[in-house]
């Protein structure tokens, strides 16, 4: 009776909101709206694809708006205005999970979908770059190990064996989940190289999130949008400089750039899956219990992403790593029963 209830006020709810369908929502109310990540972006368009083939008269719409600007989307409110998915390549902030439940969204689900390595890149003509995260981390932080203002301008300076070429490293900007795990992957796991600064966490977790990553302001990093495309794009056409992204589109580019390798390991399908890569990362797409309970399609289109997500399936063959068994089953059972998301697990 409760379930019967909610799923008839989540209904008159997004019905309510159907009328007013300027800014992120809009259309029938049945159809599907995605927002966030631009590195899940090729991986659930290919989805809504193959979706609005097997449900004629549903539409999707797929926008990359990057993961933290999705989220503030999402998270916006419940009804037809507002998106109904989330794709993310990190997981979701206790901070964001707060501002869902202010606006009515509380029933947060989480789904992981597969993983991937954030790569660092260069031309096919570049220099075969080979960086510790401690490299990168000395190369773009603002105030690396608290020990002043960098003044680092080749990778030379950064480390001796290191190429005598100017740091130009173009990345995302603050609202991009890629963005998130630059910092969680590489320059924190680089700051925390050294061991005061690792014992600096514990005493100082303000003073010491500062130092790790506050990144530079004086072109060494420039901040190159969420278009991963035009990174690979000026990339291929510098062979001086770096780039920030997604291992799928390292794949579907192998002709114009190439992986950098970190620690000497290279990014792969097998680094990445078994989590040897150091920038290997799972990804997700959240969703509302709110919607799925007036949208029953929502359920529908989980289930099509969870047939495609597995090895050997149409999502690898465009550059989505598969999980492990274990973890593939874990997802699987996620993806068919949708629970609601724990918040005492986020941070």
């Amino acid at each position: 009776m409760k379930k019967s209830l909610f799923a008839l006020s989540a209904v008159a709810l997004l019905t309510a909101c159907g009328d007013n369908s300027a800014g992120s929502g809009g259309g029938s109310s049945s159809d599907i709206k995605v927002v966030g990540s631009s590195t899940v972006y090729p991986f659930t368009k290919a989805v809504a694809e193959n979706f609005m083939r097997a449900n004629a008269g549903i539409r999707v719409t797929v926008e990359s708006t990057g993961t933290g600007a999705g989220m503030k989307l999402f998270c916006g409110g419940v009804g037809n205005r507002f998106p109904d998915i989330q794709n993310a390549s990190r997981e979701m902030k206790r901070s964001e999970y707060d501002d869902c439940v202010k606006n009515g969204v509380n029933n947060v689900i989480e789904v992981p979908v597969g993983i991937d390595g954030l790569t660092i890149i260069e031309s096919v003509n570049g220099p075969q770059m080979d960086l510790t995260q401690a490299d990168i981390y000395k190369a773009l932080a603002a105030n690396p190990f608290g020990k002043g203002a960098n003044t680092a301008q080749t990778w030379k300076d950064v480390n001796p064996s290191l190429p005598a070429i100017k740091i130009r490293v173009l990345g995302p900007p603050p609202t991009s989940g890629t963005r998130d795990s630059l910092v969680d992957l590489y320059l924190e796991k680089g700051c925390d190289s050294d061991p005061a600064m690792k014992a600096l966490k514990k005493s100082d977790p303000d003073k010491h999130k500062l130092i790790c990553t506050k990144v530079r302001e004086d072109g060494a990093f420039v901040e190159a949008g969420e278009n991963d495309n035009l990174i690979v794009q000026k990339i291929s056409s510098d062979p001086g400089s770096l780039g920030v992204l997604g291992f799928s589109y390292l794949a579907d580019n192998a002709d114009k750039v190439r992986a950098v390798k970190i620690g000497g390991v290279s990014p792969s399908e097998e680094t990445i899956a078994s989590l040897q890569y150091p920038g290997a990362r799972k990804l997700f797409i959240y969703l509302k219990g709110e919607h799925i309970a007036a949208k029953p399609k929502l359920r529908d289109f989980v289930a099509t992403f969870a047939k495609m997500w597995g090895k050997g399936g149409p999502l690898e063959r465009i550059g989505l790593v598969p999980f492990g068994a274990s973890e593939a089953a874990t997802a699987a059972q996620q993806a068919s029963e949708l629970k609601p998301l724990d918040p005492s697990t986020l941070r």
